[in-house]
């Protein structure tokens, strides 16, 4: 196959990766189980979120644990089939003839699996905020990286006791840990290291864009903090939830 060719079946293999993740990543775990189990819309109860944290206040452990499941899952699904499509149509070499390697594929495939997590096609484009999914992403294409960030998180949160900060900050870290962990322990050359530091760095801008209105609480006082009971102010909000 000629260098023409070679770069067509690039393009159709990373449109797929982003099709297939996306249509993966817009099945709302949080909807599908409590429509299945209790036949309601979770968007209609408790802080409207379709959401891990609200399946768990409005409807058990049960619920909540499959949604997590489900949420975690479908990451991992996308991310492992746009590797092996890439595979089929690339080569199982693919990493050595082609400047794109499996994390790339993978990062690529996790990023579209949260744009479908966060604006989710089958649901009117409203979802959760991505950050379940680009644990699970992060957990198969980069364990790593994956034993620092998640760490980092639950140090934030159990010293601030924001979840949301804890989200706000291991996003803004995981760029720089990611090329420091590719490029210092993989050694797989600044090239590689950078591509993989971008494709990560628009997951990060997507997910802090996503918690706007937890920054504006921040800096305002108002966000809740984890474990605490909520001020009846007749408005409930996603403060400390992970979607």
């Amino acid at each position: 196959m000629g260098t023409r060719g070679n770069f067509n079946m690039l393009i159709l293999t990373l449109l797929i990766t982003a099709v297939l993740s996306y249509l993966l990543g817009s099945c709302n775990s949080a909807i599908i189980t409590v429509k299945l189990l209790k036949h309601e819309d979770i968007r209609e109860h408790g802080s409207k979120n379709a959401g891990l944290t609200n399946t768990l206040r409005c409807y058990g452990k049960i619920p909540a644990l499959i949604t997590l499941i489900g949420d975690l899952a479908k990451g991992i699904i996308a991310a492992f089939l746009s590797i092996t499509i890439a595979k089929l149509l690339l080569g199982a070499d693919f990493e050595s003839v082609y400047f794109i390697d499996r994390r790339a594929i993978g990062y690529i495939s996790g990023l579209f699996s949260i744009i479908g997590h966060i604006f989710p096609l089958y649901y009117g484009f409203k979802g959760g905020k991505g950050v379940l999914v680009s644990c699970s992403i992060l957990l198969v294409i980069d364990p790593v990286t994956f034993c620092i960030v998640i760490p980092f998180f639950a140090i934030v949160v159990a010293i601030s006791r924001y979840v949301s900060l804890g989200s706000i900050l291991a996003a803004a870290v995981y760029p720089i840990i990611t090329f420091c962990v590719h490029y210092f322990i993989y050694d797989i050359g600044a090239p590689r290291a950078l591509l993989h530091t971008g494709l990560v760095l628009c997951t990060s801008i997507l997910l802090i864009y996503m918690h706007r209105s937890n920054i504006q609480r921040l800096k305002n006082g108002t966000e809740n903090k984890f474990g605490s009971k909520k001020k009846d102010t007749g408005v409930m909000n996603d403060s400390d939830e992970v979607k």
